[in-house]
């Protein structure tokens, strides 16, 4: 499925912290059947090694007054024009064709940590701790994705709270949802956050709320950073230029001071 994508739907979310369970089986990471990660820190929670995805959860209001406790789970968002890509010079970060998954291979990373700032979600993190370290994010289980499976988390999410499909059928999903009950806040996250994700949430409570960076731009990051890489030729050719005239025009005047100071010796 080359156009791929999640729908969370935060009101039937339990929390039970499958999905962080089967992530980490499926890829090969440390078990610990902790269920829930961390507390209200939204795309700031702590990720580890051992940790591709986390639950969050908060007290909150709901769209009908009434005090709820709401889970959330964060990961990498998969961005349509990913950041992280556009900073990567060293070409680990990539994006499927086969899956549109943006994926890291961490035999080509150089460990600058670019993507890490270059994120608008703060998702990558990095392995302090170890001799040899790489950077931590969602893979979006690509392999089994591209073998026309489902990514882990889905297939184990009891309340039906995660969605997976093509990214047009999920948004339309999404869309209906918002429309057919009226508890629903009107608005999918990530549908046009910095050109649009492939993970999609709809929540009866603001994302704002439950952590997740709101007033991102919907143009994504690396259009502003091609147009200007299209101007670097420019930049550079012109530089080049002027920094070789002052280099003739300082070795001219050093060597008109050279020889004044020779016919005044004599």
């Amino acid at each position: 499925m080359k156009n791929s994508a999640v729908l969370v739907d935060l009101t039937k979310c339990i929390g039970c912290g499958s999905c962080t369970v089967a992530c980490k089986l499926w890829n090969d990471l440390e078990y610990s059947a902790t269920g829930v990660e961390g507390n209200a820190h939204g795309f700031d929670a702590e990720l580890d090694q051992n940790s591709w995805c986390v639950v969050d959860y908060e007290k909150v209001t709901n769209q009908a007054g009434e005090e709820v406790l709401r889970f959330a789970k964060h990961q990498c968002m998969h961005c349509l024009e990913p950041a992280c890509r556009t900073v990567c010079f060293a070409d680990a970060i990539t994006v499927s064709p086969d899956t549109g998954a943006v994926i890291y291979n961490p035999q080509k990373c150089v460990g600058c940590r670019y993507c890490m700032i270059a994120c608008p979600y703060d998702v990558p993190k990095y392995e302090w701790d170890k001799i040899f370290p790489s950077v931590i994010k969602c893979q979006m289980c690509e392999n089994k994705v591209a073998a026309g499976e489902a990514p882990a988390c889905t297939c184990v999410c009891p309340s039906n709270a995660l969605i997976f499909g093509d990214r047009d059928e999920v948004l339309a999903e999404a869309k209906a949802r918002i429309a057919a009950d009226s508890n629903y806040v009107n608005y999918v996250y990530g549908e046009n956050e910095v050109g649009g994700a492939r993970w999609l949430y709809i929540s009866d409570v603001p994302f704002e709320e439950l952590g997740f960076p709101m007033n991102l731009p919907t143009v994504p990051i690396e259009k502003p950073v091609h147009n200007f890489g299209k101007l670097q030729p420019a930049v550079y050719g012109g530089a080049a230029v002027i920094l070789g005239g002052l280099g003739l025009y300082t070795r001219r005047r050093m060597k008109i001071a050279a020889e004044k100071k020779e016919k005044g010796g004599k």
